[in-house]
């Protein structure tokens, strides 16, 4: 049974950790329904190509018991190679669709994920109380309604073609032995085409049954998911991760500023500097915005497009990059030489107007 305190959804480093595991849900009974309905399909296929080269087969090495007196060597060697050539293509195509599908069928299912834990001798397996357990448990119940399920289905599909079949065994006395074995052989296709539906459907029945299991027994507690929060925190990695998302955001940020500057100072494309001041809150000139090389360039990009007025004084651009942090005001140091920068801002914007 599932714990009762476990009431959110696994996380995706749960589910990944669950994976390496090889705890994947799949269900097996896709792969079954899969496996018979194409198996026939080729059978019903390659059946003709099969039935006249099994007959020449056959006929070439009947012959040549009245044309071939002795036994040699020779003749056993083209025997063994023509009777390999011949399981090969009669039995070759039937493996290799049972192998494909099999192989899809469990690769779309788990992502083509394989593990190593499932491989491991674990004695756990072999203690007789969890095999009891595993009796009365609800998948036990579940395997066992699917049984007499699909056992159920077999006895009624098999009653029902064979019940509209038998009225055709009269006239089958009357046929030819080629047209009362292909009359046969295509009842038990579609049969087995009848039963192959009927199992896939119980398939994908069994399908969701079995995702829905899977996400119940993999759910997680509140302290849990903070437990793992936890240790993702202390992973350098993920670290690294949320600080570089961080600084993304810092420089967007940053670059939506730029518009609102009054004036760029710039060194001319090494350093750049975008200033803004409001004589009504601020003190001083705040640094809305600064770059270096790239950062620089596209600050220049972005007042050029906005028509911000841009300076150029390569020793204040350096030294404010260094000294001031963005959103922050320009020391004392600096307001003699900006407060010329900034009368000659505002004289530009009165000749504007």
């Amino acid at each position: 049974m599932a714990d009762s305190s476990k009431t959110e959804k696994a996380t995706p480093k749960k589910r990944e950790d669950e994976r390496k595991k090889g705890n994947i849900f799949q269900s097996s009974d896709v792969i079954s329904a899969l496996s018979i309905l194409s198996l026939f399909m080729v059978l019903k296929t390659v059946l003709p190509f099969m039935y006249h080269y099994l007959s020449n087969y056959l006929s070439k090495y009947i012959a040549y018991t009245k044309t071939v007196p002795v036994l040699s060597s020779e003749f056993a060697m083209d025997v063994a190679k023509d009777t390999m050539i011949a399981l090969f293509l009669l039995a070759g195509p039937i493996m290799l669709t049972s192998i494909a599908v099999g192989v899809i069928a469990t690769g779309a299912q788990t992502r083509f994920k394989v593990s190593k834990e499932n491989l491991k001798m674990k004695f756990s397996r072999l203690s007789p109380l969890r095999g009891i357990k595993r009796m009365f448990s609800i998948r036990s119940i579940t395997e066992l309604v699917k049984a007499m399920l699909k056992i159920s289905i077999v006895f009624y599909i098999l009653y029902a073609s064979f019940m509209k079949i038998a009225k055709y065994f009269t006239q089958l006395m009357y046929e030819d032995i080629f047209s009362a074995v292909l009359f046969i052989l295509n009842s038990i296709m579609d049969i087995v085409i009848q039963l192959s539906i009927a199992f896939i459907f119980i398939a994908a029945l069994d399908y969701l049954y079995q995702w829905w299991e899977y996400e119940r027994n993999i759910k997680m507690s509140k302290q849990e998911i903070k437990e793992e929060y936890k240790q993702m925190e202390g992973d350098p990695q993920i670290k690294g991760q949320i600080k570089e998302r961080q600084r993304k955001m810092s420089m967007q940020r940053m670059m939506q500023q730029v518009p609102t500057a009054d004036v760029i100072v710039r060194n001319p494309t090494h350093f750049a500097v975008a200033l803004k001041y409001d004589i009504e809150k601020n003190s001083a000139p705040i640094v809305v915005a600064k770059g270096q090389d790239y950062v620089a360039l596209k600050i220049i990009e972005i007042a050029e497009q906005n028509h911000i007025p841009m300076t150029e004084n390569v020793q204040l651009a350096r030294a404010l990059y260094k000294a001031v942090d963005v959103n922050r005001e320009i020391p004392e140091e600096y307001y003699v030489i900006l407060a010329e920068i900034m009368a000659w801002v505002y004289s530009m914007k009165k000749e504007i107007r």
